[in-house]
């Protein structure tokens, strides 16, 4: 059951491509001096339409048309910043390198920019006011563990959603609670009309005949793991059991789906392997002309079904110590460095992507030393390796990420996310996941 509008995001978008013919038609209209015709208006449309769907996709890879949660709305501003710069890049290389339009507009191109920009970020800031429900219902949280907290703190703190929880039980506390002084009156008293609760939990069972029934008082009840995963997009660890396993994930094979995911893995991988087949003489020169010593390097990390691959890389340290401590020191070299910030050093795992070891798409490969570590520490770990690991995926994305050593509550957050995947993949969440991978290579983003 959604408390929040699944429509948002069309509106949003509908909102956007409204304020850039608003926009033209204000920067027409400001160089004139007065109202443009609508021969005039017509011969700019065509061309800026080109910029108004490449504005549109700068937005969707942005992350602009996702869920508004905490997290994001307060990183907006910077990111409606960003994708307006992007755009004016943009449009640069519309009006000024492509021959195919006939108008260089340079002043009214100038006054469209400022004018987007301004109206964007207004319109984007008090959309909330929109999207805000005015009359929440009162609703009821039963669970556990932080993500419950999590959970809480969302939904009433953000104006966006169509409950607010105005109480919460904790389900390892049971025990000590009178059900029917504690729960089921406040219910009633307070016309709780939502609840939240963990179904799944080992505690829950005395509760059960309680909930069940208020049935017959139009209480409306959501599972909350899955509305966890529908406001955060990443599987509430702590809520996890065998049972969810079994209900959510598999290692069958979905016979059209993998089959088109390995030929578009094949396809973009032969295309892209000209990256590092044009930059190998550059890159073999400096590294010889540095130090010398080898190249390429292969790695160890752990494939699908646990087994061990070996991936191709360029080598950026000083020598390969295969992830494991020495009692030589080393350090990322300059040009290493270099590498690493330009992503030049992950492109000949592309061979890898050729060959089948790895997707372009997929949970992150692990050191086999750091896997058998998390295997210990963090619960349900191999089950990442039901899939082929991939280049990039959700957990690099919007996991948390630990570049050294062994991190185990940030190696439990990624695996929140590479959960959801697991469970959601599809083609439509791989083609989200590569454009946003494409934010991530412009911005030089770590991942």
């Amino acid at each position: 059951m959604a408390i929040h509008n699944k429509r948002e995001a069309l509106v949003l978008l509908a909102g956007d491509v409204l304020i850039f013919f608003v926009s033209l038609f204000l920067a027409l209209t400001f160089r004139q001096g007065a109202f443009p015709s609508q021969e005039l208006f017509l011969m700019h449309l065509s061309p800026f339409s080109f910029l108004f769907s490449a504005s549109v996709a700068v937005f969707f890879i942005a992350g602009l048309y996702e869920s508004h949660t905490l997290i994001f709305r307060n990183k907006l501003p910077v990111i409606l910043v960003n994708a307006q710069i992007f755009n004016v890049l943009l449009a640069v290389v519309f009006f000024y390198f492509i021959p195919y339009f006939d108008i260089t507009p340079k002043t009214i191109l100038f006054i469209y920019l400022v004018v987007s920009l301004v109206l964007i970020l207004v319109w984007r800031f008090y959309s909330s006011v929109l999207f805000s429900s005015k009359n929440k219902e009162n609703a009821l949280i039963i669970g556990s563990g932080e993500e419950m907290h999590e959970l809480l703190e969302e939904v009433n703190n953000n104006s966006r959603y169509s409950i607010k929880f105005i109480s919460s039980v904790d389900t390892n506390k049971l025990d000590s609670m009178d059900l029917q002084e504690e729960i089921i009156k406040r219910i009633y008293s307070e016309e709780v009309t939502f609840i939240a609760v963990d179904l799944k939990g080992d505690t829950i069972s005395p509760l059960i005949p309680h909930l069940y029934n208020l049935i017959f008082s139009k209480v409306r009840f959501v599972d909350m793991n899955k509305l966890y995963e529908d406001i955060f997009n990443r599987v509430p660890l702590s809520q996890v059991q065998y049972n969810w396993f079994l209900e959510n994930i598999s290692a069958s094979s979905r016979a059209v789906y993998d089959g088109i995911k390995r030929l578009m893995d094949i396809v973009i991988s032969v295309s892209l392997l000209v990256v590092p087949l044009v930059c190998f003489p550059f890159v073999f020169i400096v590294i010889k002309l540095t130090g010398g010593g080898p190249v390429f390097i292969w790695q160890d990390r752990v494939g699908k079904n646990n087994q061990p691959i070996k991936i191709l890389k360029y080598r950026t340290m000083l020598f390969d110590d295969r992830g494991e401590s020495t009692e030589r020191e080393n350090r990322v070299t300059k040009f290493g460095g270099f590498l690493r910030k330009t992503r030049l050093d992950e492109f000949p795992q592309l061979w890898n992507v050729i060959r089948g070891d790895l997707s372009l798409i997929g949970p992150r490969p692990e050191l086999p030393s750091l896997v058998k570590e998390y295997e210990i520490f963090v619960p349900h770990y191999n089950i990442r390796y039901l899939l082929k690991p991939g280049l990039s995926g959700w957990a690099q994305l919007y996991g948390e990420h630990s570049h050294h050593g062994t991190d185990v509550s940030k190696t439990k957050n990624k695996l929140s996310y590479d959960l959801y995947y697991i469970k959601n993949r599809s083609f439509i969440l791989d083609l989200k996941i590569s454009l946003r991978t494409l934010k991530v290579l412009f911005s030089r983003e770590g991942v």
